[in-house]
């Protein structure tokens, strides 16, 4: 038997009250946290346990504003604390490096909101300028730029969701 530490009710109450979150309190998160957020995300289950991702913690604030202004729907980021760019290893898990990195930075998401830290997936941006910013190899594949910050002003309602009829199909 596998012994869980959270209740099933209250682990999908936990995935229901998450929001992305686009204002952020001017106040560091510690490194602590910023730890917590990355073994979150090492332990990550990737395609044959290849882990063909890398993280970069993004606190210098010139480099956030550079960030918003080739994001589309980022500007936000500018006024973030910190971003993790998430960045798939082409060469060493070419054929599932885009799921290994998704599955990555869900689990930061939802590490860094049990914390009380908002975030936000920025998928809308000029990659190939980005990665040049970040100084990525031409076979990195940039995935998201994740924003992150102590909530600041009201959490945002639950957006409208299908039902579930909507989505299952049973044959």
């Amino acid at each position: 038997m596998i012994y869980l530490m959270i209740k099933p009710e209250e682990f999908l109450a936990f995935l229901k009250e998450r929001r992305s979150i686009r204002t952020y309190l001017d106040k560091a998160i510690s490194d602590k946290e910023v730890e917590m957020i990355l073994e979150a995300a090492r332990w990550t289950p990737s395609a044959s346990n290849k882990q063909p991702w890398e993280f970069i913690v993004i606190k210098n604030k010139e480099i956030l504003r550079e960030i918003s202004k080739k994001a589309f729907y980022g500007k936000h980021i500018k006024r973030a604390p910190l971003a993790i760019a998430i960045v798939g290893k082409i060469k060493e898990n070419p054929n599932y490096y885009i799921q290994d990195t998704s599955l990555v930075s869900m689990n930061m998401m939802l590490m860094a909101w049990s914390l009380g830290i908002g975030t936000c997936w920025i998928g809308a941006l000029k990659r190939e300028a980005v990665k040049e910013l970040l100084g990525l190899e031409e076979d990195d594949y940039l995935l998201t730029i994740l924003p992150m910050g102590y909530i600041k002003g009201n959490i945002p309602k639950p957006t409208l969701r299908k039902d579930l009829d909507q989505l299952k199909k049973e044959i």
